[in-house]
Protein backbone atom coordinates (compact mmCIF):
# COMPACT_ATOMS: atom_id res chain seq x y z
CA UNK A 1 0.00 0.00 0.00
CA UNK A 2 0.87 3.68 -0.78
CA UNK A 3 -0.11 6.90 -0.29
CA UNK A 4 -1.69 9.43 -3.23
CA UNK A 5 2.46 9.84 -4.35
CA UNK A 6 2.78 5.99 -4.53
CA UNK A 7 5.46 6.14 -2.00
CA UNK A 8 5.00 3.37 1.06
CA UNK A 9 3.14 4.15 3.80
CA UNK A 10 4.92 3.04 7.41
CA UNK A 11 3.43 2.34 10.06
CA UNK A 12 4.93 4.06 12.83
CA UNK A 13 2.80 1.93 15.61
CA UNK A 14 2.80 4.83 17.22
CA UNK A 15 -0.07 3.11 20.15
CA UNK A 16 3.15 0.44 21.03
CA UNK A 17 6.05 1.12 22.89
CA UNK A 18 9.34 0.85 20.83
CA UNK A 19 12.73 0.50 22.20
CA UNK A 20 13.98 3.24 19.86
CA UNK A 21 11.02 5.95 20.74
CA UNK A 22 11.92 4.96 24.32
CA UNK A 23 15.53 5.42 24.08
CA UNK A 24 14.77 8.86 22.65
CA UNK A 25 12.10 9.53 25.50
CA UNK A 26 15.15 8.76 28.01
CA UNK A 27 17.71 11.04 26.08
CA UNK A 28 15.19 14.16 26.21
CA UNK A 29 14.33 13.63 22.75
CA UNK A 30 11.06 14.76 21.29
CA UNK A 31 9.81 12.04 18.71
CA UNK A 32 7.98 9.82 20.99
CA UNK A 33 4.72 9.16 22.27
CA UNK A 34 2.06 7.93 25.36
CA UNK A 35 2.97 4.26 24.88
CA UNK A 36 6.87 5.07 24.84
CA UNK A 37 6.85 7.24 27.67
CA UNK A 38 4.64 4.92 29.60
CA UNK A 39 7.03 2.30 29.33
CA UNK A 40 9.65 4.44 30.36
CA UNK A 41 7.95 5.62 33.31
CA UNK A 42 7.76 1.61 33.91
CA UNK A 43 11.07 1.09 33.70
CA UNK A 44 12.08 4.34 35.74
CA UNK A 45 9.46 2.77 38.45
CA UNK A 46 12.02 -0.40 38.67
CA UNK A 47 15.43 1.34 37.24
CA UNK A 48 15.08 4.97 38.56
CA UNK A 49 19.15 5.59 37.32
CA UNK A 50 17.60 4.61 33.82
CA UNK A 51 18.19 8.20 32.74
CA UNK A 52 21.26 8.51 33.82
CA UNK A 53 22.57 4.97 31.90
CA UNK A 54 21.02 6.44 28.65
CA UNK A 55 23.13 9.35 28.84
CA UNK A 56 26.26 7.61 30.23
CA UNK A 57 25.60 5.41 26.82
CA UNK A 58 25.48 8.27 24.54
CA UNK A 59 27.88 10.32 26.18
CA UNK A 60 30.35 7.38 25.72
CA UNK A 61 29.52 7.22 22.29
CA UNK A 62 30.25 10.99 21.05
CA UNK A 63 33.54 10.57 23.23
CA UNK A 64 34.86 7.44 21.62
CA UNK A 65 33.99 8.65 18.13
CA UNK A 66 35.47 11.68 19.06
CA UNK A 67 39.02 9.60 19.97
CA UNK A 68 38.85 7.75 16.97
CA UNK A 69 38.49 10.40 14.62
CA UNK A 70 41.58 12.10 16.52
CA UNK A 71 43.48 8.91 15.63
CA UNK A 72 42.93 8.98 12.03
CA UNK A 73 39.73 7.31 11.14
CA UNK A 74 37.71 9.19 8.78
CA UNK A 75 35.44 6.19 8.16
CA UNK A 76 32.57 5.58 10.13
CA UNK A 77 29.65 2.94 10.44
CA UNK A 78 27.15 3.11 12.59
CA UNK A 79 24.88 -0.05 12.85
CA UNK A 80 21.92 0.53 14.57
CA UNK A 81 21.54 4.37 14.90
CA UNK A 82 18.25 5.02 16.50
CA UNK A 83 15.86 7.69 16.26
CA UNK A 84 18.59 10.69 15.76
CA UNK A 85 19.27 13.02 18.82
CA UNK A 86 21.74 15.98 18.17
CA UNK A 87 24.44 16.08 17.94
CA UNK A 88 24.92 13.03 15.89
CA UNK A 89 28.17 10.30 15.22
CA UNK A 90 28.42 12.59 11.76
CA UNK A 91 28.45 16.09 14.07
CA UNK A 92 30.84 14.98 16.50
CA UNK A 93 33.06 12.96 13.90
CA UNK A 94 33.16 15.58 11.27
CA UNK A 95 33.68 18.28 14.25
CA UNK A 96 37.01 16.61 14.29
CA UNK A 97 38.07 15.63 10.86
CA UNK A 98 35.61 17.79 8.69
CA UNK A 99 36.08 15.08 5.76
CA UNK A 100 34.95 11.64 7.60
CA UNK A 101 32.32 9.74 5.82
CA UNK A 102 29.73 8.05 7.83
CA UNK A 103 27.15 5.43 7.27
CA UNK A 104 23.62 5.42 9.55
CA UNK A 105 22.29 1.42 9.35
CA UNK A 106 19.36 0.65 11.58
CA UNK A 107 16.07 -2.13 10.47
CA UNK A 108 13.52 -0.16 11.83
CA UNK A 109 11.12 1.94 10.02
CA UNK A 110 10.61 4.91 12.51
CA UNK A 111 14.40 5.75 12.21
CA UNK A 112 13.46 5.42 8.42
CA UNK A 113 11.18 8.12 8.86
CA UNK A 114 13.72 10.77 10.80
CA UNK A 115 16.53 9.77 8.41
CA UNK A 116 16.75 12.96 6.47
CA UNK A 117 18.10 14.47 10.04
CA UNK A 118 21.12 12.23 9.54
CA UNK A 119 21.68 13.38 5.89
CA UNK A 120 23.26 17.00 6.67
CA UNK A 121 26.58 16.31 6.09
CA UNK A 122 30.04 18.51 6.07
CA UNK A 123 30.97 19.45 2.40
CA UNK A 124 33.82 17.93 2.75
CA UNK A 125 32.51 14.73 3.79
CA UNK A 126 29.60 12.60 3.59
CA UNK A 127 27.01 10.64 4.91
CA UNK A 128 24.53 7.88 3.90
CA UNK A 129 21.76 6.34 5.61
CA UNK A 130 21.15 2.36 4.88
CA UNK A 131 18.05 0.38 5.81
CA UNK A 132 19.17 -3.22 6.85
CA UNK A 133 19.20 -5.34 10.10
CA UNK A 134 22.59 -6.19 11.98
CA UNK A 135 21.56 -9.76 11.93
CA UNK A 136 22.39 -9.79 8.21
CA UNK A 137 25.76 -8.43 8.53
CA UNK A 138 26.77 -9.64 4.77
CA UNK A 139 24.10 -7.69 3.71
CA UNK A 140 25.64 -4.63 4.97
CA UNK A 141 28.80 -4.77 3.59
CA UNK A 142 27.70 -5.21 0.18
CA UNK A 143 24.93 -2.51 0.21
CA UNK A 144 25.33 -0.13 -2.33
CA UNK A 145 24.77 2.91 0.24
CA UNK A 146 27.63 1.73 2.01
CA UNK A 147 29.75 0.85 -0.94
CA UNK A 148 29.02 4.29 -2.47
CA UNK A 149 30.52 5.74 1.03
CA UNK A 150 32.74 3.78 2.39
CA UNK A 151 36.10 2.23 0.77
CA UNK A 152 36.57 -0.86 3.05
CA UNK A 153 39.85 -1.25 1.81
CA UNK A 154 40.96 1.06 4.26
CA UNK A 155 40.09 1.48 8.21
CA UNK A 156 35.88 1.92 9.40
CA UNK A 157 35.15 2.44 12.81
CA UNK A 158 32.45 0.40 13.57
CA UNK A 159 29.70 1.39 16.11
CA UNK A 160 27.80 -0.84 17.59
CA UNK A 161 26.06 1.16 20.81
CA UNK A 162 23.62 -0.14 22.90
CA UNK A 163 22.30 -2.13 19.93
CA UNK A 164 23.98 -6.33 20.38
CA UNK A 165 21.38 -6.72 23.39
CA UNK A 166 18.56 -6.78 21.20
CA UNK A 167 19.90 -9.69 19.45
CA UNK A 168 19.27 -12.78 21.23
CA UNK A 169 21.66 -15.77 20.58
CA UNK A 170 19.14 -18.66 20.26
CA UNK A 171 19.86 -21.86 19.72
CA UNK A 172 23.88 -20.39 19.13
CA UNK A 173 25.59 -17.76 19.85
CA UNK A 174 24.24 -15.64 16.67
CA UNK A 175 25.32 -12.03 18.50
CA UNK A 176 28.75 -12.97 18.71
CA UNK A 177 28.87 -14.39 15.37
CA UNK A 178 27.29 -11.10 13.39
CA UNK A 179 29.93 -9.30 15.31
CA UNK A 180 32.91 -11.60 13.94
CA UNK A 181 31.56 -11.53 10.24
CA UNK A 182 31.16 -7.66 10.52
CA UNK A 183 34.62 -7.35 12.05
CA UNK A 184 35.67 -10.06 9.14
CA UNK A 185 34.59 -7.38 6.53
CA UNK A 186 37.12 -4.94 7.92
CA UNK A 187 40.78 -4.15 7.03
CA UNK A 188 43.36 -4.02 9.78
CA UNK A 189 43.26 -0.87 11.38
CA UNK A 190 39.57 -0.52 11.52
CA UNK A 191 37.99 -0.57 15.24
CA UNK A 192 35.20 -1.23 17.04
CA UNK A 193 33.40 1.10 19.52
CA UNK A 194 30.65 -1.24 21.69
CA UNK A 195 28.70 -0.86 24.54
CA UNK A 196 26.51 -3.39 26.11
CA UNK A 197 23.54 -3.88 28.96
CA UNK A 198 24.34 -6.06 31.21
CA UNK A 199 22.48 -7.73 34.61
CA UNK A 200 25.80 -8.22 36.26
CA UNK A 201 25.11 -5.28 38.94
CA UNK A 202 21.09 -5.32 39.51
CA UNK A 203 20.24 -8.64 38.57
CA UNK A 204 16.90 -8.31 39.66
CA UNK A 205 16.09 -5.10 38.12
CA UNK A 206 17.16 -5.51 34.71
CA UNK A 207 15.17 -8.79 34.92
CA UNK A 208 11.97 -6.59 35.26
CA UNK A 209 13.08 -4.35 32.48
CA UNK A 210 13.28 -7.53 30.39
CA UNK A 211 9.73 -8.27 31.29
CA UNK A 212 8.81 -4.15 29.59
CA UNK A 213 10.83 -4.81 26.82
CA UNK A 214 9.13 -7.71 25.88
CA UNK A 215 5.60 -6.87 26.55
CA UNK A 216 6.23 -3.88 24.08
CA UNK A 217 7.59 -6.80 21.70
CA UNK A 218 11.06 -6.06 22.27
CA UNK A 219 13.66 -9.26 23.41
CA UNK A 220 16.60 -8.20 25.81
CA UNK A 221 19.43 -10.33 26.24
CA UNK A 222 21.87 -9.14 28.70
CA UNK A 223 25.97 -10.51 28.97
CA UNK A 224 27.95 -10.61 31.15
CA UNK A 225 31.48 -9.08 31.34
CA UNK A 226 33.53 -12.22 29.76
CA UNK A 227 30.50 -12.50 27.46
CA UNK A 228 31.08 -8.94 26.55
CA UNK A 229 35.06 -9.60 26.30
CA UNK A 230 34.08 -11.90 23.64
CA UNK A 231 32.80 -9.43 21.01
CA UNK A 232 36.22 -8.13 20.90
CA UNK A 233 38.45 -11.22 19.65
CA UNK A 234 41.61 -11.18 18.45
CA UNK A 235 41.72 -7.03 18.44
CA UNK A 236 43.57 -4.60 20.69
CA UNK A 237 41.22 -2.86 23.46
CA UNK A 238 42.54 0.67 23.53
CA UNK A 239 42.93 1.56 27.23
CA UNK A 240 40.99 1.45 29.98
CA UNK A 241 39.89 -1.69 28.32
CA UNK A 242 36.38 -2.99 29.52
CA UNK A 243 34.99 -0.74 31.79
CA UNK A 244 31.80 0.78 32.46
CA UNK A 245 30.54 3.92 29.97
CA UNK A 246 31.15 6.62 32.18
CA UNK A 247 34.83 5.49 32.83
CA UNK A 248 35.95 5.39 29.37
CA UNK A 249 38.43 8.07 28.96
CA UNK A 250 36.03 10.65 30.26
CA UNK A 251 36.62 14.39 29.90
CA UNK A 252 36.60 15.30 33.52
CA UNK A 253 38.06 12.60 35.78
CA UNK A 254 35.29 13.45 38.59
CA UNK A 255 32.94 11.88 35.83
CA UNK A 256 34.41 8.39 36.45
CA UNK A 257 32.80 8.08 40.20
CA UNK A 258 29.60 10.08 39.82
CA UNK A 259 27.71 7.29 38.59
CA UNK A 260 27.61 3.52 40.59
CA UNK A 261 28.00 0.07 39.17
CA UNK A 262 24.46 -0.46 39.24
CA UNK A 263 23.37 2.72 37.79
CA UNK A 264 25.44 2.76 34.87
CA UNK A 265 24.36 -1.46 34.08
CA UNK A 266 26.65 -1.27 30.88
CA UNK A 267 30.37 -2.35 29.38
CA UNK A 268 32.15 -0.05 26.69
CA UNK A 269 35.00 -0.81 25.07
CA UNK A 270 37.10 -0.07 21.85
CA UNK A 271 39.01 -1.57 20.07
CA UNK A 272 41.48 -1.80 17.50
CA UNK A 273 41.63 -4.59 14.54
CA UNK A 274 45.86 -5.79 14.21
Amino acid sequence: MGDEHGEPVVDLQLDRAHSARIYDYMLGGKTNFLADRTAAGSVLAVFPAALVAARINREFTHRSTRDLARAGLRQFLDIGTGIPTPPNLHEIAQGVAPDARVVYTDNDPIVLAHAAALLRSTPQGRTAYLQADVTDPGAIVTAPQVLATLDLSRPVALSLNALMHFVPDGERNRAHEVVEELKAALPSGSALAMSHATADFSPEAMARISDIYAAAGTTVTYRTKAEFARFFDGWELWQPGITLPHQWRPDDPGDATHVTDAEAACYAAVARKP
